[in-house]
């Protein structure tokens, strides 16, 4: 089995990299998701379904005549993918397009569509629009009920699933947070995000639920394994009837990902949040 540390030596994170503005797809890190899923011990058939929703908004080409292009793609990754796509070298990849020439927007979205879905290993959407149509309704959060505000001492930032306890009365609530933070795996900057859970079964303590996600704040890992190991956190701790965990990161390098996990039947929708 490929080791995170193996996978990633062979990546352009970390490292001085030159910007390339002439199409090259070979761009593309694809990173195996086994290697993490085996640290929380996932194994086929995943417990859980979903996607990963990608938004870019630095995208340029040139048409036929030389003028330059632009527009916002959003990508949608299935989670049964066996990769993922590194984000600096999405980066990279995208930075290709740049001063090339393309025939139409329809030309550069399905050449997208075939390089990414040859990367990660399942076919991936890929919607390009003109920026102007880029996310028209702007939410001022995730739904459901804030943990933010309650007074909790925390002292704790590496995982602690402990925090994880439940009450006696079943529910089904929608809670959320906007004090997720987690660094990423190689270069140790800040990923920031609100996170949304929406379950069925015994309550949650809020308290604990919320000192749960404040000890990712020193962690390390990518946005999708940060999604999965709170999925089956959730589940092995308080072992809901249903669960749906739903990330909005922010963006870094024009790119944002939006992670979820459900173990039922669900397509999220790609809803901004007014700090993205």
């Amino acid at each position: 089995m490929t080791t995170t540390k193996t996978a990633l030596k062979k990546s352009a994170l970390g490292k001085i990299t030159a910007y390339v503005s002439l199409y090259q797809p070979d761009l593309l890190f694809a990173f195996p998701r086994q290697a993490k899923r085996d640290e929380i011990k996932i194994i086929s058939p995943l417990p859980f379904q979903g996607n990963d929703i990608w938004n870019a908004y630095e995208l340029s080409w040139l048409n036929a005549k030389g003028k330059p292009m632009v527009a916002g793609a959003e990508f949608v990754f299935p989670c049964e993918s066996p990769h993922i796509i590194e984000s600096k070298s999405f980066k990279l990849y995208l930075n290709s397009f740049n001063n090339t020439r393309f025939d139409s927007f329809a030309e550069v979205e399905q050449l997208m569509r075939q390089d990414l879905s040859k990367a990660s290993g399942a076919k991936v959407e890929v919607k390009m629009q003109p920026l102007s149509h880029m996310h028209e309704k702007i939410a001022r959060h995730l739904e459901g009920i804030c943990l933010d505000e309650l007074d909790v001492t925390c002292d704790t930032y590496t995982i602690s699933p402990d925090y994880l306890q439940t009450e006696k009365d079943r529910v089904r609530e929608t809670i959320y947070s906007d004090l997720l933070k987690s660094n990423c795996l190689v270069t140790g900057q800040p990923d920031w995000a609100s996170i949304q859970l929406t379950y069925l079964g015994k309550r949650i303590q809020h308290e604990g639920l919320l000192k749960y996600f404040i000890s990712y704040r020193n962690h390390n890992e990518f946005h999708e394994q940060c999604v999965e190991r709170i999925f089956t956190d959730i589940m092995t701790q308080c072992k809901p009837e249903k669960l749906l965990v739903y990330a909005r990161y922010t963006r870094r390098g024009g790119l944002d990902i939006n992670p979820y996990r459900a173990n039922y039947a669900i397509h999220m929708p790609n809803l901004r949040v007014w700090r993205q």
